[in-house]
């Protein structure tokens, strides 16, 4: 009994030293970045598979036009992002690859200049194929963030349509973004208060003398919409921000340099 206790013992120790050994061994080689096992371990850079790369580079041109080593640093944001997230398709039968990855790539495109900042509150995408009615507010909707449900909303046809033309500062994937990018900075978690108070105050200030400007139409460069309130207002400015920076800048100087000191990039600079 004795004898056979101890092989048994031994036995049982030789098969944990063996599932050990297989552990580290692929830990060494998604360190070394020589397997992809499609999974997202904090701190540690796994490659975005090879399609999904070729969806950026076909599809993203902000992708496109960074530096190479910029390049990596995004491919890095958007596989955490697919990793974190839930893709729940509502009104169709399933959220594509190209789909995910391009909603993706866009949350990093806003918050490219914060390091540890991936949205992490919101874990669910919900996407429908158009237009959704909102038993909520009774009407119809292209998009929305909802922090109850912890959830980003995203009519698909207008969110193509907000790429499609890079030029008229309407992008409707950079505009729920950003409205969840003001939520997570004030939801109490691992990426709280990421928004410089300073810049916004002043920021604030300066929004609200142009929403006044626009109500009354002596500004028109951003669209009517923006006068709604100080939040729909940073998320059209986000809008500009990126598909039209040369005019921003130019008819707004203010307002655009405090934005890119608050989101700390400068699409005028990549």
């Amino acid at each position: 009994m004795i004898l056979l206790q101890a092989s048994q013992e031994g036995s049982g120790m030789g098969a944990l030293l063996m599932f050990a050994v297989t552990m580290v061994f692929l830990l060494s080689l998604v360190l070394t970045r020589k397997f992809n096992l499609g999974i997202y371990l904090p701190g540690v850079p796994v490659p975005l598979r090879r399609e999904r790369k070729a969806i950026l580079k076909k599809y993203f041109s902000y992708y496109v036009k960074l530096p190479p080593e910029k390049q990596k640093i995004f491919e890095y944001r958007v596989q955490r992002f697919l990793h974190q997230k839930e893709f729940i398709p509502r009104q169709m039968k399933e959220v594509r690859e190209d789909m995910k990855v391009l909603i993706a790539a866009c949350a990093v495109q806003l918050t490219f200049g914060f390091p540890n900042v991936a949205l992490s509150y919101f874990t669910r995408i919900l996407v429908y194929p158009n237009d959704y009615y909102s038993t909520i507010s009774k009407k119809y909707h292209r998009g929305e963030v909802n922090p109850r449900l912890k959830a980003i909303v995203l009519s698909w046809r207008h969110f193509v349509d907000g790429y499609l033309d890079e030029k008229d500062g309407r992008n409707l994937g950079l505009h729920e973004m950003a409205h969840a990018l003001r939520i997570e900075n004030l939801i109490r978690n691992n990426e709280f208060g990421f928004l410089d108070d300073n810049i916004q105050q002043q920021w604030r200030i300066h929004a609200g003398e142009e929403i006044e400007k626009i109500k009354s139409g002596v500004s028109t460069f951003f669209r009517a919409y923006a006068a709604t309130d100080f939040e729909e207002f940073f998320a059209v400015a986000v809008e500009n921000f990126f598909e039209r920076p040369e005019a921003f800048q130019q008819e707004l100087p203010q307002l655009y340099t405090l934005l890119a000191l608050l989101l700390h990039q400068d699409p005028l600079r990549p």
